[in-house]
């Protein structure tokens, strides 16, 4: 079975490349960066197009290898802050690329399924306690909003022109090999030293954290059910919301000495209090969340520590 992964360069597509080959799938491969031919062949993915989504890369795979059974959507800006900073960069990046992508599927292979990563950051504040699919959207930040615009072309080519996507709301993703956000940075200051670390925020905020080796689980499990939507939006959260204070209480624990961790105080710009999954939708299908957060935190930081040593 001939499976593509735009963004399969990136944190997550690493893994997912790694989980479909393992179930005997071909993994083909479009996005952007350098992918060394000695990690292809560790994580078993087939053929590498360094370029953008667009008909000529998708044209060129699909003379290579035939049309796909299946997209995993997984091209799209990774970071809020740079949405600010950058914001048609961002959307340059999410929405006309998932554009050209849906363009392409329509003209070329309109019964191919479409596995489309999103955030939970189309929910945006104001909300307390577990988010449901059907929860307002209100996004704040670039990030968000271009988010929500790539889920509404999705929908719309579903219904206008019968092209298959199911939708998946991540929530925090975390793991070996991320390099930016809360973990990373926590991680890179504590190898500094020092007894006191202060982070941003009030240390209250609320998030559901999700290994990203379940996460690659979780999509592949969701390319691999019966369609019987057009169009489907699916929660990628486990249900459970942890403060970012216990986050950081974990990973000085586990990097060692006595590091005392203060907060500014400050919310940053474009960040929701809360953001918790309802994962009713995953568990009626049978998904089960395998990684405990302690786990994978302590597997994150080893990581790390193995990192600054090479």
């Amino acid at each position: 079975m001939s499976v593509w992964i735009t963004g399969a360069n990136g944190f997550i597509g690493r893994y997912l490349i790694s989980e479909l080959a393992r179930a005997g799938d071909a993994v083909h491969g479009l996005g952007h960066g350098a992918f060394a031919e000695s990690d292809r062949r560790r994580l078993g993915l087939k053929t590498w197009i360094n370029g953008e989504i667009e008909a000529a890369n998708l044209n060129a795979l699909a003379a290579m290898h035939g049309l796909p059974s299946k997209i995993f959507h997984l091209a799209g800006g990774s970071s809020v802050g740079l949405s600010i900073e950058l914001p048609l960069e961002d959307f340059s990046r999410t929405v006309a690329s998932t554009a050209r992508l849906l363009e392409w599927l329509r003209n070329s292979a309109p019964h191919c399924l479409l596995v489309v990563a999103s955030s939970a950051a189309v929910y945006g504040p104001n909300h307390d306690g577990p988010i449901s699919e059907d929860a307002a959207l209100a996004p704040m930040a670039p990030y968000g909003h271009h988010k929500l615009m790539m889920e509404q072309l999705c929908k719309s080519y579903a219904l206008s022109y019968g092209i298959s996507s199911v939708v998946v709301r991540l929530f925090s993703v975390y793991g070996a090999n991320l390099r930016k956000q809360l973990l990373w940075d926590v991680c890179s200051r504590l190898s500094q030293g020092g007894p006191r670390l202060n982070l941003g925020g009030t240390g209250n905020e609320m998030r559901d954290w999700t290994d990203v080796r379940d996460v690659a689980r979780l999509l592949a499990m969701l390319g691999a059910l019966p369609c019987d939507e057009r169009y489907r939006v699916i929660n990628g959260g486990s249900g459970s919301g942890t403060r970012v204070a216990d986050i950081a209480d974990m990973m000085v624990r586990n990097f060692g000495g006595e590091t005392t961790v203060s907060y500014s105080g400050l919310a940053r710009p474009g960040d929701p209090y809360s953001l918790v999954a309802d994962d009713s939708t995953l568990r009626r299908i049978g998904f089960q969340w395998r990684i405990p957060l302690e786990r994978g935190i302590m597997d994150y930081v080893t990581w790390f520590k193995g990192q600054a040593r090479g």
